[in-house]
């Protein structure tokens, strides 16, 4: 059992090709009991973006904070608190803060997606 507060935990900078100012901060995950899944918060900063890229596994996106656009497989689709999208496994995304405040958003993948 887990029970925390995402204030509590230190965030890790995305680095690499396609990434700008982009936090990560792993909530639940196999270490803490949550066999085969992770849920992660990510965090943009205002510009920030994550990769264009694609992956073999699924992943559940929620819209914590903020406002910004999810590209996927070819189609731009804007998101606000509240939104929630479903990515499927080769799906060509990205995920991008074009807003002036920061834009959150929970990512919950398979074990495989969070190496």
């Amino acid at each position: 059992m887990i029970v925390g507060h995402v204030n509590e935990l230190a965030g890790v900078p995305m680095q690499g090709a396609g990434i700008q100012g982009a936090i990560k901060k792993v909530l639940v995950s196999p270490k803490e009991g949550w066999e085969g899944w992770t849920m992660r918060l990510f965090t943009l900063e205002p510009g920030g973006f994550t990769p264009r890229h694609t992956h073999d596994w699924p992943h559940i996106n929620y819209i914590a904070s903020g406002e910004g656009t999810l590209h996927l497989d070819g189609h731009d689709y804007a998101l606000k608190e509240g939104a929630y999208a479903y990515v499927p496994g080769g799906a060509l995304h990205q995920f991008q803060n074009d807003s002036g405040k920061e834009f959150s958003f929970l990512c919950i993948v398979p074990e495989e997606g969070d190496k």
